[in-house]
């Protein structure tokens, strides 16, 4: 398995602080105890932004699943020598009212004019589901102040093509762009991915991308 050091040294699109994001991203999602460990002492290392790295973390269980999550933080925490912050006000639970407003501000954003339709789908498969997506996952965890929705859209685009979830691969390469990525930043993100899966996989991500770009 590719290790983000190992991708080519220069992108066009993607800036450096960035495209580091966007790997480490994928070495949570599906790398080995090991790979995740050499990643977090390599971003330590290189100085990458440590709230970018945490905030990335916490993003990390809504697509990756708890136990990744929880191994990316021990191995963090390792590699920085930084402490967890003594309490998060924002992960409260009376912030619940204020999780689903900007839930909704953030999903709407993202998946714009799909946005009414995402949300009957959803109910469709499960009333829960579309209140976890909004209060949950677009307004709990990924409206955090310490990424910008852009590089938040980026890793996603990143972890949905490591992992094959092709369908919501196709929403949030829309979600990249209306959260303000150019279609180069897309392009590199995908191209970073690619190594990580076959190349049949890799040829159906283009696919999709080029039903999205924009002309």
């Amino acid at each position: 398995m590719t290790l983000p050091h190992d991708a080519p040294p220069t992108m066009p699109g993607l800036d450096a602080r960035t495209r580091a994001l966007v790997e480490l991203s994928m070495v949570i999602a599906d790398g080995s105890e090991m790979e995740i460990r050499a990643a977090m002492a390599r971003a330590a290392r290189e100085g990458l932004d440590p709230v970018w790295v945490e905030e990335l973390i916490l993003q990390s269980y809504l697509f990756a699943g708890f136990p990744r999550t929880l191994n990316a933080a021990r191995e963090w925490r390792r590699a920085s020598g930084r402490p967890a912050p003594a309490a998060d006000p924002d992960a409260a639970p009376e912030h619940a009212p204020e999780w689903e407003r900007r839930g909704e501000t953030t999903c709407a954003r993202v998946y714009g004019a799909m946005y009414d339709r995402l949300r009957v789908n959803i109910r469709d498969l499960h009333p829960a589901l579309d209140a976890w997506m909004i209060t949950d996952g677009y307004g709990k965890v990924l409206s955090r102040p310490g990424l910008d929705l852009r590089r938040r859209e980026l890793c996603i685009v990143a972890v949905c093509a490591a992992l094959q979830q092709d369908r919501q691969l196709h929403a949030h390469l829309y979600g990249a762009l209306n959260a303000g990525a150019a279609a180069a930043e897309v392009e590199d993100t995908l191209a970073l991915a690619a190594p990580r899966v076959a190349p049949e996989a890799a040829t159906r991500f283009r696919l999709l991308w080029d039903r999205v770009r924009p002309a």
